[in-house]
Formats: C-alpha cells, structure tokens, sequence
C-alpha cells in the first residue's frame, strides 16, 4: 500500500477529498499530508447546506493529526469557499476538522482523553507535545462544546456551596446537581447577590423543578434561596456533615479550654488526645481505643462533650421531621444545662436553623455530592499550581465536573 493511500484511510477522507501528496521532514520530525479534491466539485454551504459551486479557496491551512510512528501529523488543504445567495461567501465544513480549530476532530478527541486523564494542561502539553496556548484552547473549544450541546434537564435535588478561587477572600458558589454528581452553575463571590447570580443561571423550568437544596447553614445562600427558588423555606436542607464539623469544633473547644485547665494542676491527661475525639471510633487501633476508654471513665468535661456530639448522630436517623424535633429538644434541654460554652453555644445555633436541618427527614440530601467534587476541584487546583485566571478556572470546572459532551463529532 503505497503512503498516499495509507493516509487516505488513516484520516478516513472519502470523496471528494484524496491525499495527494505525503512528504517526510526528518530535520522536523513531522509528516506533512496535503489533501485536495478534484476540480468541479460543489460544497454546501455551511448555513444553509445549499449545493454550491467552488468560488475560491482560501489560503492554505494546516491542523495536527495523531502522530505517526512518534512523528507529528500535519495535514495541509486549501479551503473552498462558496458564495452563497443568501449568506454570502463562506468558508466549506471539512470533514476532518470542526470550524476555527487548528486540530483534526481525532487529535481534539484524543488530547481531551489525555487531559481527563493527566488533569493537567501541563501534563498533556508535555505528552502531545504542544503549546499551553494550544493544549487551553482544546479545552475552551471543549468546554463550549459541551455547553452548546446539553440539554436543560429538570433538577429536583441540588446543592449549594462555596470553593475558593485563590487565597484570600476569594471564592466562586457552585450549584451542583446531586443525583448527576455535575456542576451547573459557577458564579464569583459567595455572598447574597453571587448566590441569586448563579440560581439564576438555571432556566425557569429548572428552578420550578427543585424539590430540595442542600447547603451549609451560610446565611447568605439561605436567603438568595428563598428569593430564587418558591417555597424554599420549606426545601432548605442543611447539610450534616457541616453541622457535625461545627460539632466536632465544639468539642475541640472544649478539649482545649480542659487540657489549660489540667495542665494548670499539673494534669496532662488530655495531652496528644486530639484525635480520639474527632474522629470515629472505628479507626481507632485497640490501644488507642484502651486509652479513650481510660479517659471517657475520668468524669472529663471533653468526654461529656464527645458523648453529646455523638447523641447529635441520632438526629438524622428519625423517621419524620416530628420526630427529630422531639428528639433534638431534648437533646438541647441536655446540653443548655451544662457548664461547656461551645456545646451551648452550638446548642442555640442549631436550634435557630432546627426547622431546615430536620427536613432532612423528608428529603434525605446531603451536600456529599458537593463535598466530592470540591475535593477533585481541589486536586486539580494543586497539580497546575492554583489559576490566576477566574475564568480559566471556572472552564476547568465545567471540563472535569460539568458532566459535559466534549468530544468533535
């Protein structure tokens, strides 16, 4: 098989396009593939698909194809251009390549498998060997691709929260479709007015359709929610495992203000005790355990305050939002009674929010979802060193989470 007909089913071209021409630059390390079609030929126009004659060509373009044998692919063409009646003169669809793209669909599909893979610009740019400028704008064309193509689907249960940008005070909200694990929308800023901002994104259809909203207790995503989305006071969902970290942090508190006090009379118990307290009790090893038994025993304050953290799991496994508030009022009336600051103060917090964390009884969400996304978010932040680009970020977002088509087609 002689090379021109090689490539010819290498790219897949079939009439009227024909590779006439396959040339070796060693100095370069590339094969360049010229690809022409025979005189007379029409093409439809790009707008309107009508059969045209050829008006000219433009001037010759190239675009990068999978390599050969280690060797870099450049195909060359001249591209007809046609003069439509109604739209003018226009530039021909090619087979190979989509529009204003410097690569073949082949290639574009492959360096998206490859930053999927690496999840990084850098990495992939290494691997195909091309310019970040490039290897980023495979992921631009990517992403709005994808965007282009998805189609609006109902949301009946969504998730709220907050991701930063940079250090500092710099974040972006994220709306998050949690029973797709997606991102949908992506706003800067995480106050009242960033939160409607990125609500809004959803069409009006989608807003109807939520039927529960995850979130932390952050009072600003609490009140772009009751102005975005009907009836959401009764749809707001505070996420568990925010209210158990506050939980957690209490009982920290607690250890702290202990461990000064007993260091004061010479007691160090409570030394190097961080990690029984904060973490479950089956990751413990049987000496860990021995001593956290040892230390539960010895009438501490930090033990009391872990056994009513621990009471607080129970909440979420009522039955009817009825019953969780029964339960948690008498959880409350325990630990208002007790002499620990921090478990009394987050007592008051959570009894000021009780009506939206018992809805997890009817609706059952979390903001786990969220959570698991926020951690690849994170790990894609660290693998390219953080973005100075907002923009840019919010791209990678929508490519590695977006749940998006964005593969040439």
């Amino acid at each position: 098989m002689q090379d021109k007909e090689l490539y010819q089913h290498l790219l897949g071209l079939t009439a009227p396009w024909t590779v006439s021409e396959v040339k070796l630059d060693m100095q370069c390390q590339e094969i360049h593939v010229r690809v022409e079609h025979p005189r007379g030929t029409k093409f439809c126009c790009p707008e309107c698909q009508k059969p045209l004659s050829c008006y000219d060509h433009g001037d010759e373009r190239q675009w990068r194809h999978l390599d050969s044998c280690q060797f870099k692919t450049i195909l060359k063409a001249r591209v007809p251009r046609v003069d439509c009646p109604e739209h003018g003169v226009k530039s021909v669809a090619v087979p190979w390549a989509e529009p204003h793209s410097r690569f073949t669909m082949l290639f574009e599909r492959f360096a998206i498998e490859v930053l999927q893979m690496t999840q990084t610009v850098t990495g992939t740019m290494t691997i195909l060997r091309l310019q970040w400028d490039a290897t980023w704008h495979i992921v631009e064309r990517a992403v709005a691709r994808g965007k282009a193509r998805k189609e609006p689907s109902l949301l009946p249960r969504i998730g709220i929260d907050e991701k930063a940008f940079s250090k500092g005070q710099s974040y972006v909200t994220i709306v998050y479709n949690l029973d797709e694990s997606t991102v949908e929308a992506i706003h800067e800023g995480h106050d009242v007015e960033a939160a409607k901002a990125c609500l809004s994104q959803l069409n009006e259809q989608q807003i109807q359709s939520v039927q529960a909203i995850a979130m932390d207790m952050s009072s600003a995503y609490v009140k772009a929610a009751k102005e975005v989305i009907p009836l959401a006071e009764t749809k707001i969902v505070h996420d568990r495992f925010h209210i158990m970290k506050l939980a957690n942090e209490a009982v920290d508190k607690v250890r702290k203000w202990e461990h000064r006090r007993l260091l004061s009379e010479g007691d160090d118990r409570l030394a190097g005790s961080k990690f029984f307290w904060l973490t479950s009790l089956q990751n413990h090893s049987e000496k860990q355990q021995a001593r956290f038994q040892s230390l539960c025993n010895n009438s501490l304050a930090t033990g009391r305050a872990w056994a009513y953290k621990e009471l607080l799991r129970d909440l979420w496994a009522q039955e009817t939002e009825g019953n969780a508030k029964r339960f948690f009022n008498d959880w409350y009336r325990r630990v208002i009674r007790t002499n620990m600051k921090p478990m009394k103060k987050l007592a008051k917090t959570l009894k000021e929010r009780i009506d939206n964390i018992v809805t997890y009884c009817t609706h059952g969400i979390t903001n786990g979802v969220a959570e698991g996304i926020n951690s690849k978010i994170m790990s894609i932040k660290r693998r390219v060193g953080g973005y100075r680009n907002i923009e840019n970020f919010k791209k990678a977002i929508f490519f590695y989470c977006g749940g998006l088509d964005l593969y040439p087609r």
